[in-house]
């Protein structure tokens, strides 16, 4: 699959997570503060819960159910109780829009 369209750059509020879900995976995509987005898996590896629902604190989500924070740059979790990391994946700009590729992961 080719990267597709899930957002325009400036649809996205700072320091805040977002849901899209792309060729049916759930990803959840943060804007820091520098401007930079990240996508990660947005299912937290502990419980079957939304990443995105979660508090981005510098660069971690944080999943509100339990605690556990995941690093925005490799998906690792930070905190217990999860342990097993999310994925990472590739984010594209385009003349402001935002493009993703769930096939295309990042290691870290």
């Amino acid at each position: 699959m080719a990267a597709v369209r899930v957002c325009g750059v400036d649809d996205l509020a700072v320091n805040e997570a977002s849901r899209v879900v792309v060729d049916g995976v759930p990803i959840a995509l943060v804007k820091d503060a520098a401007g930079d987005i990240f996508a990660i898996g947005d299912t937290c590896t502990h419980g079957d819960i939304s990443l995105a629902e979660g508090f981005v604190e510098n660069d971690t989500l944080e999943c509100w159910a339990h605690g556990s924070m995941f690093s925005l740059r490799t998906g690792k979790p930070l905190t217990l109780p999860a342990y097993e990391p999310v994925p990472v994946y590739q984010v594209q700009i385009e003349g402001g829009d935002v493009l993703i590729d769930p096939a295309v992961t990042l290691t870290v």
